[in-house]
């Protein structure tokens, strides 16, 4: 163990020794909501109003030993509690995240191409793609490796589940047979690389790894892609697979394939174009599932306006084909 590490494990093993003596802290509360009217045709859709909202405490403070604690509690939509999350900062070694669940691993790449809005699948079309998420998907424990520990640019973070069968468990709780497929532990690693080598200003690589210990073969996914970001362009490319989901279907996979570019018209109005693809590899015939999406954002100050135009084949990885205008107002504070 070099010296810097064990430097880092004994401020990790102090802090936690001395939880009680935290620096007088702050919360700050952050939300919004959005109204949206979705149109879609060839789709009996009933009631087209729609609404989005979201509101998150975020409590910071420090220990007596200079480890930087988070706490994060978010409520979504009509749900009283959504999720959350506790970071410890500890200088040296990086930040602990115990979270439950999402946004984690290999969750944290399932799409990175930019929008001026949503993904392409996310427009109210009924899409149903399935992205990878990884161990990050269930209640699990995240490292995010200190700078000091790597070249400039590289964020590195390893997530950990002893179980991740899909849970976010409560105080003292525990999940019982949600996936009675998974059998053992998960492991997610992932790389965000920005400006690789100082060699080129605006390039982000990516990629990640994820294993699931699971009955028969273990359950694979990976993903890898590159944005690239000049003036008020970025543009970007991504591929993700899955092997063995253990969903109890039929399926033996998936292969995504997404690209995107987006424009800053200027600091209020941007615009957008993505697409996305999604092979299911069945026991019987694979399915091609494609979504298409151009969208446009206008914001001012804490409020926006945003409309999508998208296309859908093959939804849910059937034989149904839609059209949809997904129009969104949104506040946020």
């Amino acid at each position: 163990m070099n010296k810097l590490t064990k430097i880092g494990a004994s401020a990790l093993c102090g802090s936690l020794a001395a939880v009680s003596a935290a620096h007088a802290g702050s919360m700050a509360v952050t939300g919004g909501a959005t109204a949206t009217y979705t149109q879609v045709e060839g789709k009996v859709t009933g009631n087209p109003l729609g609404m989005a909202s979201a509101l998150t405490f975020t409590g910071t403070g420090e220990l007596d030993s200079g480890v930087g604690i988070t706490l994060t509690v978010a409520h979504n939509d009509k749900n009283a509690y959504s999720t959350s999350a506790i970071a410890a900062d500890v200088p040296g070694l990086g930040v602990f995240t115990f979270d439950q669940g999402g946004g984690t691993g290999l969750d944290r790449i399932d799409d990175m191409m930019p929008t001026a809005w949503e993904e392409s699948y996310d427009t109210g079309t009924g899409a149903n793609l399935r992205s990878v998420a990884g161990a990050g998907g269930s209640t699990d424990i995240e490292w995010a490796l200190s700078g000091d520990l790597l070249p400039e640019g590289l964020a590195t973070y390893i997530s950990w589940s002893p179980h991740p069968d899909g849970s976010a468990n409560s105080d003292k709780g525990y999940s019982g047979s949600v996936s009675s497929n998974v059998i053992g532990h998960g492991w997610d690693i992932v790389l965000d690389y920005a400006n690789p080598l100082g060699m080129v200003e605006g390039l982000t690589l990516f990629g990640g790894y994820s294993l699931i210990e699971t009955v028969g073969s273990d359950h694979k996914s990976n993903g890898w892609g590159a944005k690239y970001a000049v003036g008020g362009l970025t543009v970007g490319y991504q591929e993700t697979s899955e092997e063995n989901p253990k969903d109890g279907s039929n399926v033996n996979g998936y292969d995504n394939q997404a690209y995107g570019v987006s424009f800053n018209i200027n600091d209020n109005l941007s615009v957008s174009y993505g697409a996305h693809k999604s092979t299911q590899d069945n026991v019987g015939a694979d399915v091609d599932l494609e979504t298409k999406s151009a969208q446009i954002a206008y914001t001012l100050g804490g409020a926006a306006i945003k409309i999508a135009e998208s296309d859908v084949e093959n939804a849910t990885y059937g034989t149904s084909d839609y059209n949809g205008t997904l129009i969104g107002v949104t506040l946020a504070f």
